[in-house]
C-alpha cells in the first residue's frame, strides 16, 4: 500500500457525493492546468457514477491527492468495456505507487462486474507513463490516433498535437495476471523497436520544433507497424532511450 511522505497510508474511495466529485474537478485543473473551457465538467463526473462508470479518489487523510475517471463503452457485437478517460496524481505524491493503486482498484471493481477490457489513451512521448502502462500493468497497444484532442492549453502537452496510443488492458487475461504477479510475459516476440530519446521531456520546452519532429517520426513508425498487424508488447528503458517493443499479439 502506498503511503504519504508523512507515513500515512493512502486510502482509495469510490466517489458518488457531489462535494467529492467537485474536489476531483478541482484537482483536474490543478494537475493539468487546463483553461476552464477544456475542463471535464462536474456533471460528467456525476453521470459516470450513474451509468456504470467509475470515479475513484486517492486520499491522504481527508485531502484528495489523486483520482481516476472511467466511462462505459460499447464495441461491435455488444461487447462492453470501460474507457479510462483520466487519471492524475498531485506532483508530491508521484512515484509513491498511487497510480498503480488506482488502476488495481479499477481492475478489481471491473472484474466484479464481469468486465474484461479497460482502454485508455496515453502520450507516446511520456516515457514514464508508457513503461507503467505496458510493463507494470500489462497493457498492449495496437492503435495510434493522430491529434486526438487537438492542441490544448495544458502545460503538460507542451503545445504539441495530442497524438495518442490506445492502451488495451485485458484485465482477466494471462498476460496481465503474470505481469501483476511479477512474472514476465514469456510469449512475447519482438520484431520491431521504436526508440524515443529520454530528453524529449526537456526538449518539449526548450526546442518545440525538434520535439514535434521526434513526435512525427515516432507517429509514422507506429502507424506503419500497426498497419502490419503488430502490437506494442513491451517497453525497455535506458539512460538514452525509452524503446517500444513490437511484435505479434497472440492472445489476451
Amino acid at each position: 500500500m502506498a503511503a504519504s511522505q508523512a507515513g500515512r497510508p493512502i486510502e482509495l474511495r469510490h466517489l458518488t457525493a457531489l462535494p467529492d466529485l467537485t474536489d476531483a474537478v478541482r484537482l483536474q485543473q490543478e494537475i493539468w492546468g487546463f483553461e476552464d473551457i477544456e475542463l471535464l465538467p462536474l456533471r460528467l463526473f456525476v453521470v459516470a457514477t450513474k451509468v456504470g462508470g467509475q470515479v475513484i479518489g486517492a486520499y491522504d487523510g481527508e485531502t484528495m491527492i489523486g483520482f481516476l475517471l472511467a466511462i462505459p463503452g460499447l464495441k461491435g457485437g455488444a461487447t462492453t468495456y470501460l474507457h479510462s478517460h483520466m487519471m492524475g496524481v498531485q506532483p508530491p505524491y508521484r512515484n509513491l505507487g498511487v497510480g498503480r493503486m488506482l488502476k488495481l482498484k479499477q481492475r478489481a471493481e471491473a472484474l466484479s462486474r464481469g468486465i474484461g477490457l479497460i482502454e485508455w489513451t496515453f502520450d507516446p512521448l511520456e516515457l514514464k507513463n508508457a513503461y507503467f502502462n505496458i510493463e507494470r500493468l500489462g497493457a498492449v497497444v495496437r492503435r495510434y490516433v493522430l491529434n486526438q484532442y487537438g492542441t490544448t492549453t495544458s502545460h503538460l502537452h507542451g503545445g504539441l498535437p495530442t497524438d495518442r496510443c490506445v492502451a488495451e488492458w485485458y484485465i482477466s487475461g494471462e498476460r496481465v495476471a503474470a505481469i501483476l504477479e511479477g512474472r514476465p510475459d514469456v510469449r512475447r516476440e519482438v520484431v520491431e523497436r521504436i526508440a524515443v530519446p529520454v530528453e524529449i521531456a526537456e526538449v518539449r520546452t526548450s526546442a518545440p520544433e525538434r520535439a514535434r519532429e521526434t513526435q512525427r517520426e515516432a507517429s509514422e513508425r507506429f502507424v506503419e507497424c500497426f498497419d502490419r498487424g503488430l502490437a506494442v508488447v513491451g517497453f525497455e528503458r535506458s539512460d538514452e532511450f525509452g524503446t517500444y517493443l513490437l511484435g505479434p499479439w497472440h492472445s489476451k
